[in-house]
C-alpha cells in the first residue's frame, strides 16, 4: 500500500545487491513488499540493460510484484507512452548509477519528469543511487575533484531534479574523500545543507525527517549563519568557512530537516551543549 507522505531513499552507491541486500529491501518494502511495482530508471548508465537486468533480479529475490526497466536513451523516449504508462502504475522508481547528468538531459523538464513527480507526490517511493543520489536536489554536483580542500574551481553545479530541494547531496562520500567538494558546493550555491553518503549507505527522507540505514554514514554539513570568504577570493584561491557545523550520523540516527537537528538512536533530539557537559562529568 503506497503512503500519503512522500518517500525517498538516496544511496551513496555501491550497495549491497547479493547478501541481506538492506537497503534494496527497504526500498521494497516501503515501494508496497510483495505487490511492489518498480520501475528502474537507466538514463544515468552506458549499459542500460546489463544494469537493469541485474536490479530485476535482485528486487524479484526480494519478492516484488513486478519489476522492469524504463531506458531513455534520448529526450524522445522520455515522452514515450509505455514509459509513462509503466510511471503511471508504479509504486517505487528507482534510478540507477552512472552518470547524473545523463539523468538531467535525458529527463528533465519532459513529461516523464512530470509524470514522476505526480507518481511521487502520490505516494511512491523515489529511491537513486551514486548518479540517481546526486540528481535528487533541485541543484547537483555534475562533477569535482575529490581529495582536495575548498576552492571555487574543482565543481561544476548544474540542475537537478528537485525531489529534496534546497540542499546539496554527494555520494560516495568517505571513500573518495569529498568533503571539500561538498562544502565548495554549498558555498556556491543558495544552499545551506549539504549531505556527503558513504558507500552502502542510505538517507530515507520522510515527511521531512532524515533515517540513516546501511553500514556507513552520512556526514551532514550545515553552513546557515557562517562566515565565508567567497567574495573576496579569485577562482584558483581558497575558501575559508568559519562557524559551519558538522554532524556524522550512522545507522539508527535521524536529522529534522525542518530544526536542523540530530536525533539520537535512542529517539532523543541531541543537544549538544547538554550532551558535552555530561560526558564531561
Amino acid at each position: 500500500m503506497e503512503s500519503n507522505s512522500k518517500q525517498l531513499i538516496i544511496i551513496g552507491g555501491a550497495e549491497d545487491k547479493k547478501e541481506d541486500c538492506e537497503i534494496l529491501r527497504e526500498f521494497v518494502r516501503r515501494a508496497g513488499g510483495t505487490k511492489a511495482r518498480i520501475i528502474i530508471m537507466t538514463a544515468a548508465t552506458e549499459l542500460p540493460r546489463e544494469v537493469g537486468e541485474n536490479y530485476i533480479r535482485v528486487f524479484e529475490r526480494l519478492g516484488a510484484e513486478d519489476a522492469r526497466i524504463v531506458d531513455t536513451e534520448t529526450r524522445d523516449d522520455a515522452s514515450s507512452s509505455s514509459a509513462l504508462e509503466a510511471v503511471s502504475k508504479a509504486t517505487g522508481i528507482f534510478f540507477t548509477g552512472g552518470d547524473q547528468a545523463r539523468i538531467t538531459s535525458v529527463i528533465k523538464d519532459t513529461e516523464l519528469d512530470r509524470a514522476i513527480h505526480k507518481r511521487f507526490a502520490e505516494g511512491a517511493v523515489i529511491a537513486g543511487t551514486s548518479a540517481g543520489a546526486a540528481m535528487m536536489p533541485d541543484k547537483m554536483i555534475v562533477e569535482g575533484d575529490s581529495q582536495t580542500n575548498p576552492r571555487i574551481e574543482i565543481i561544476e553545479m548544474g540542475p537537478g531534479l528537485g525531489f529534496l530541494p534546497g540542499v546539496v547531496i554527494d555520494q560516495h562520500f568517505l571513500q573518495r574523500g569529498r568533503l571539500g567538494r561538498l562544502i565548495s558546493a554549498l558555498i556556491q550555491e543558495p544552499a545551506d545543507l549539504g549531505f556527503g553518503i558513504d558507500e552502502n549507505t542510505a538517507m530515507v527522507v520522510t515527511d521531512r525527517q532524515v533515517e540513516i540505514i546501511g553500514e556507513g554514514s552520512v556526514t551532514i554539513v550545515d553552513v546557515e549563519d557562517t562566515y565565508d570568504n567567497m567574495g573576496e577570493i579569485l577562482k584558483d584561491e581558497a575558501l575559508a568557512i568559519c562557524g559551519a557545523k558538522l554532524h556524522i550520523l550512522p545507522r539508527g540516527y535521524k536529522f529534522n530537516l525542518e530544526t536542523r537537528q540530530p536525533i539520537l538512536n535512542n529517539g532523543s533530539i541531541a543537544d549538544v551543549s547538554v550532551l558535552a557537559g555530561s560526558a564531561n562529568t
